[in-house]
């Protein structure tokens, strides 16, 4: 019986650096340790990519591993730039180079929350613009009377206490941290004693992808994603298909656990919170009045709309946040005795719900569409708005002479 023949050496490099953070950190998945380990690895090969992923280290309340965890990124990425306060300017003049340094931003939350969060706008601009290359800031230097053009692409990491800003999580590989058990043990982080060995490992990992250049500046990948997700996936798959092994697949796997577990944390604008709850409230009906449309929001449980703006969503401020989807409400003719009043139709809506929400689950979908329509019984002092009542399809409206 033969030995299994050894990893390649790529495989044999990310298995070295696995073992390396879960010897010093608790993630949350098996998932979340493979994505760090891509991340990282992904960041010594930053001329090839297009796109930088951003890491978003995050996690509910204090004494979570997220330092811990960025200390070891800190020990095995390319060319680490740690800062905590950190000025924007100077941020812009580390980055400018064709090989910038990987940022590190520890206690992030006290730069994007609360007061802070405006006076860092120019920041957050940044590490939006460094994600995808050929992105750079344009300023106006003044001891040289000219314009000129700053580099943002760069890697960056950011690690704090809640959500960063939804632009950055929406470029960036999400991992939230979790607090230890006492049953869940890891090994004492020491700089002085233990950061040789990281930088033999980044060093290492230099080597071997530094040496492959040219094959990940071709790689096209498989995604198991689409659009801006896979644009933050693609290094590090690539550098997964590089190294060979099972690291193909588990790349691709933790590319699909970590990006679902971020759509099922994401907080919603108001205008898209609105668009999802209006699908809810629709139902199967093909046409509602404007009233019972806002009746039936601000009705649904652990939504925002009975008290939206101190005041409850009003029928104006429902066609504010709908007119950015070219959805407008128009004068309906509904069976009487409700008779021709503002209202809106299924079809306004069907393009929006189908290009902007979440996919439906599909035990919720229960017939074909159905117009709006109360029971024919004496309904208007028992159901006043007819918010809760099946319809049933009326005669196709014609548009009578003299009605207003």
């Amino acid at each position: 019986m033969t030995d299994p023949s050894p990893p390649p050496e790529g495989a044999a490099i990310l298995d070295r650096l696995h073992a390396a953070l879960t010897r010093y950190v608790i993630l949350p998945s098996a998932e979340a340790v493979d994505a760090a380990v891509l991340w990282i690895a992904a960041t010594h090969a930053q001329p090839a990519w297009t796109y930088a992923a951003r890491l978003v280290i995050k996690a509910p309340e204090k004494r979570c591993g997220k330092s811990r965890l960025l200390d070891v990124v800190d020990g095995t990425c390319y060319r680490p730039l740690m800062t905590v306060n950190a000025s924007t300017p100077a941020i812009y003049r580390s980055i400018g180079t064709d090989d910038p340094p990987t940022i590190l931003l520890d206690e992030a939350d006290t730069i994007f929350g609360g007061k802070q969060a405006e006076a860092n706008e120019d920041l957050r601009g940044l590490l939006n613009a460094g994600h995808q290359r050929g992105r750079p800031t344009i300023r106006w230097n003044q001891q040289k009377q000219q314009v000129e053009q700053i580099q943002t692409f760069a890697m960056a990491a950011l690690a704090g206490i809640g959500s960063m800003p939804d632009t950055i999580e929406d470029r960036a590989v999400v991992i939230k941290m979790r607090r230890r058990t006492a049953a869940e043990r890891v090994a004492p982080f020491r700089q002085r004693r233990d950061g040789p060995a990281l930088r033999q490992l980044a060093a290492d990992l230099n080597a071997w992808l530094r040496g492959n250049m040219i094959e990940l500046e071709a790689a096209i990948p498989a995604m198991p994603l689409e659009d801006r997700a896979a644009d933050t996936w693609e290094p590090l798959i690539a550098v997964a298909d590089l190294a060979g092994g099972n690291w193909p697949e588990r790349a691709r796997s933790a590319a699909l656990a970590l990006n679902a577990a971020r759509e099922g944390d994401v907080e919603y604008s108001d205008r898209l919170r609105l668009l999802i709850d209006c699908r809810t409230v629709f139902g199967d009906l093909d046409a509602i009045p404007s009233t019972v449309l806002l009746d039936r929001l601000k009705n649904l449980p652990e939504a925002p709309w009975a008290e939206f703006n101190g005041t409850g969503l009003t029928a104006m401020k429902l066609g504010v946040l709908l007119r950015e989807y070219e959805i407008a409400s128009e004068n309906i003719r509904f069976p009487p005795p409700v008779g021709r009043i503002k209202g809106f139709h299924r079809a306004c809506f069907t393009d929006a719900w189908e290009r902007y929400c979440p996919a439906v689950d599909p035990v919720e979908v229960t017939g074909p569409d159905k117009p709006y329509q109360p029971y024919q019984a004496d309904v208007s002092a028992a159901h006043p708005r007819y918010g809760l009542l099946r319809a049933v399809r009326p005669e196709p409206y014609q548009e009578e002479a003299g009605t207003a």
